[in-house]
């Protein structure tokens, strides 16, 4: 083949079969760009004038198969004509794939997302490679728009409508053994296997699984059925105002049979809403945040959390579910019970393999002598928010560490300069501070005191990334960035309260806004006499709302004691109905927040306003299609 490709390499061997191999230039990630595209329809042209016995889909790049679209191109869509191109250039060339008279395989070896996983459905096999970076999925529902090249068509036909919908609405990946089972994988083998494996399966002439009679009925006449249903589990997290795309997706699989062109006007909405636009900016504000700590050589092995609370025991179990080693230092071993238990449940849930669970509790070492410090890469101090106490424990931590290793601080409210004060090195401390729950929010903040070493901060950033969170430098001032802005707001939210409006009424306002979580409820499960602590500090001496001084009073402390605003039962606060919201009720409580972003800003206590928007969205969940507070304020 007499092809001048730039992104593909295509090999033919002496039994005809050809290889197709996408190594994009000047990326370290494949990515499906107009000139990727449109290079692999030159090499299809060529293959309709001298067909090959079989072709084969792989990556060239050691990072996995392919990322998905080109995002950058997406911010390029400034017209309706522009969107329906992008969707018709795809959905044309993946169909002209899927009809070919030759056999065509994807070996999908890590990620394989979007219009990755869209071009390996539209060959006949796709066979998986079994290894913990294959993951498949068809998340473009996080970018607020949908997969219009095929996935929507051709997924359903091989895993069944509802397993299908559930990837498409929710944007979750499946790894390559429940690819397998579902359908979605033809085979699932090791990688030492995978090239003969590939040869075989491409000429077997194995059928697919077929779908059992129920399924194809749902994907068919009774698609109606399956639609209705996830609308409603739809509604129940995102509201159409604020996320049209999954209404999107459910629309056109269930009228179009997957097939948006015959929907330009959905085209038209979603790829020209302000929702599409500004989850297409978080997402490179997150690219953002994975790039601090990248130019540091430091990498982290072992890990030594001193303090077996809630918040240090979850930061030692994450540790250890990312495959480090763990030392959990506290007292006694009653006191990490606790800890272990929650992490014991974290693993088992996380890795759903008994023996993967197994091994990582077998890395989570309880050490009540502390003997982990002198062999830790990383030091991390948990216990409570005492001065004097954290002054004990550094100053004996600091002669016992190894040298370059991180010692760091998780506290939440505290200033650096007053907890170094009597270290040797002040310049080596740096505050590490996750939130809670640890498992589950993808924020921390990397915490620089005056004067701190900058390989220190650096090496804290590449250690986050290690253990596949967030990381945010931030200067020290009182909590930080995201402490900081909800402070103002949970302030804002009690007043309402105090004036007569019902706790679920001003949870319904913030709900209705975008919020994940409404900010009494918030307040409840931060808990009421933490609420009380931290306004002290960073409510700039403005009296504490009478509704939670008289709950605190009477020891109603939120979640952790079953009542506070309300009651609580299986970890679910139980509510009332909110009522009619006041005009203008969510603006009065998300200013303060807003104000105080913009305070931050100023301040230098973070670096820019994209870097704050960035914060706080991934560290209070702020209604991501808003773009973040900012953005929000800023496009008003």
């Amino acid at each position: 083949m007499n092809l001048n490709l730039q992104h593909w390499r295509v090999e033919r061997d002496a039994e005809g079969v050809a290889t197709a191999i996408l190594d994009k230039a000047g990326e370290s990630a494949n990515s499906l760009s107009v000139a990727v595209m449109a290079e692999l329809a030159q090499i299809l042209d060529a293959f309709d004038q001298q067909p090959p016995k079989g072709l084969i889909f792989r990556s060239g790049k050691a990072a996995g198969f392919i990322a998905g679209a080109d995002i950058e191109e997406f911010t390029q869509l400034d017209t309706p004509e522009k969107g329906r191109a992008l969707v018709e250039r795809g959905w044309q060339l993946f169909n002209r794939l899927a009809a070919v008279d030759y056999p065509t395989l994807a070996i999908i070896r890590g990620h394989c997302l979007g219009g990755g996983l869209e071009l390996a459905l539209a060959c006949r096999y796709l066979l998986a490679v079994d290894e913990p970076a294959t993951k498949m999925g068809l998340p473009e529902v996080m970018l607020g728009i949908f997969p219009g090249w095929g996935g929507m068509l051709r997924l359903p036909q091989r895993v069944g409508p509802a397993a299908a919908l559930d990837m498409m609405l929710t944007g979750r990946s499946l790894d390559a053994k429940r690819a397998k089972r579902m359908g979605l994988a033809d085979e699932c083998v090791p990688p030492r296997v995978m090239e003969p494996a590939a040869r075989q399966l491409l000429f077997s002439g194995q059928p697919r699984r077929p779908l059992p009679a129920l399924q194809r009925l749902l994907n068919g006449p009774l698609k109606a059925v399956v639609a209705n249903g996830a609308r409603k589990q739809v509604a129940k997290k995102a509201r159409p105002e604020h996320y049209p795309a999954p209404y999107a997706i459910i629309d056109i699989w269930q009228k179009h049979n997957g097939n948006a062109l015959a929907a330009p006007a959905i085209i038209d909405r979603i790829i020209s809403s302000p929702t599409a636009r500004n989850l297409v900016r978080v997402f490179f504000l997150q690219e953002r945040l994975k790039g601090f700590g990248k130019a540091a050589e430091f990498s982290a092995r072992r890990v030594h959390v001193i303090g077996a609370g809630v918040m240090g025991g979850d930061i030692a179990a994450w540790c250890a579910l990312r495959g480090m080693t763990v030392t959990l230092q506290d007292q006694s071993l009653e006191r990490m019970g606790p800890a272990l238990q929650r992490a014991n449940k974290l693993f088992t849930r996380r890795l759903r393999d008994p023996l993967k669970a197994r091994a990582a509790f077998d890395r989570l070492i309880p050490d009540v002598n502390g003997d982990g410090v002198a062999h830790a890469d990383v030091v991390i101090e948990a216990i409570f928010e005492n001065v004097e106490a954290k002054h004990a424990l550094f100053k004996a931590l600091e002669p016992r560490l190894k040298p370059g290793a991180v010692l760091a601080t998780n506290t939440s409210s505290l200033k650096l300069e007053d907890l170094r004060t009597v270290l040797q090195q002040p310049e080596r401390l740096v505050g590490i501070h996750f939130f809670n729950p640890v498992a589950m929010m993808p924020l921390v903040e990397v915490v620089q005191a005056e004067g701190a070493d900058p390989d220190a901060v650096q090496a804290a950033c590449a250690f986050v990334r290690q253990i596949d969170k967030l990381p945010l430098p931030v200067k020290s001032a009182p909590g930080f960035l995201v402490n900081a802005v909800l402070a103002p707001y949970m302030l804002a939210a009690m007043r309402a309260v105090d004036e007569g409006i019902s706790p679920e009424t001003v949870d319904e306002a913030m709900l209705a806004f975008g919020m994940p979580m409404g900010p009494i409820e918030l307040v409840d499960t931060v808990g009421l006499d933490i609420a009380l602590a931290a306004g002290q500090q960073l409510a700039g001496g403005a009296a504490a709302p009478r509704c939670l001084l008289a709950r605190v009073e009477k020891n109603q402390l939120g979640k952790k004691s079953g009542q506070g605003f309300y009651a609580w039962a299986d970890g679910k606060a139980k509510k009332g109905s909110a009522g009619a919201v006041p005009a203008g009720l969510a603006e009065r409580l998300v200013t303060p927040l807003i104000d105080r972003v913009d305070q931050l800003v100023a301040d230098g206590i973070v670096a820019d306003a994209d870097l704050a928007d960035a914060g706080v969205i991934f560290g209070t969940g702020f209604a991501p299609f808003t773009g973040g507070p900012l953005n929000f304020r800023k496009n008003k």
